[in-house]
């Protein structure tokens, strides 16, 4: 079951440059950094009510959000839906045929299991399920 749209991911060179302007926008600072060495990003999140914005900057020149701004720019990376159950999400939407970018779950930040939908099956858009990890 899916639950809510649980995030915005935003793309962008300069982390630090991005916190103090959304910091000053929102009136707020992050309120959680954090580094997914799986993915060679560094994070940062706001929240504005119920919606969350995560912003990721590249910790590698070889990451995929690297290579992502170099081709698109800074901007809007993927938008992430919570949903109840990542694995049976998963299976049942590889047995629709959708395309995931790797066939399988792993840990991100913000305490969650992601998988991502490969843009070519939602057409153009990159998609995250996640899930909180339940302890």
């Amino acid at each position: 079951m899916w639950k809510n749209v649980e995030h915005i991911g935003i793309a962008v060179k300069d982390l630090e440059s991005v916190n103090e302007i959304y910091t000053k926008l929102f009136g707020e600072s992050p309120y959680k950094m954090e580094s997914v060495e799986t993915e060679q990003v560094d994070t940062s999140f706001f929240k504005v009510g119920n919606t969350k914005i995560e912003f990721l900057s590249a910790s590698n020149e070889n990451s995929a959000i690297a290579k992502f701004i170099e081709k698109r720019g800074e901007g809007i990376h993927h938008i992430a839906f919570e949903v109840e159950d990542i694995h049976y999400e998963l299976d049942r939407l590889q047995k629709e045929g959708f395309q995931f970018t790797r066939p399988e779950v792993s840990k991100g930040a913000d305490n969650k299991l992601v998988c991502f939908i490969h843009p070519k099956s939602a057409n153009g858009v990159l998609v995250e399920l996640c899930q909180e990890i339940r302890k």
